[in-house]
């Protein structure tokens, strides 16, 4: 999506190995969620992001991911819309995540 600030599953590995500060958030529906979530992971579904976008902290990366990647897009659409410049989608979503090897938990 055009304008949408993106990382990929190396990065946000990176990310985590080296302890970096950010907030990372599952826009996907409960149901989905109950499926596996990105460790560290919080909900935070789309369509109550509008609601709860005030708790989202702007001076703090954040990183939305979905199951593909075309949903966080959206979200981070509407964050950059509102003003927040530190947010970043996860390109490819928990299916890129999990082709790259990468471990899931339970929600």
């Amino acid at each position: 999506m055009f304008g949408v600030k993106e990382i990929d599953v190396h990065t946000l590995t990176g990310w985590k190995e080296k302890g970096q500060n950010f907030q990372l958030f599952d826009v996907r529906s409960i149901d989905e969620m109950a499926h596996g979530i990105i460790p560290g992971g919080e909900s935070m579904p789309l369509h109550l992001l509008p609601l709860n976008k005030e708790e989202l902290c702007k001076e703090t990366d954040i990183v939305l991911y979905c199951r593909s990647g075309a949903r966080s897009a959206q979200a981070v659409a509407f964050l950059q819309q509102h003003g927040f410049d530190r947010v970043f989608n996860l390109r490819g979503g928990i299916m890129d995540w999990v082709r790259h090897g990468q471990a899931i938990a339970t929600a």
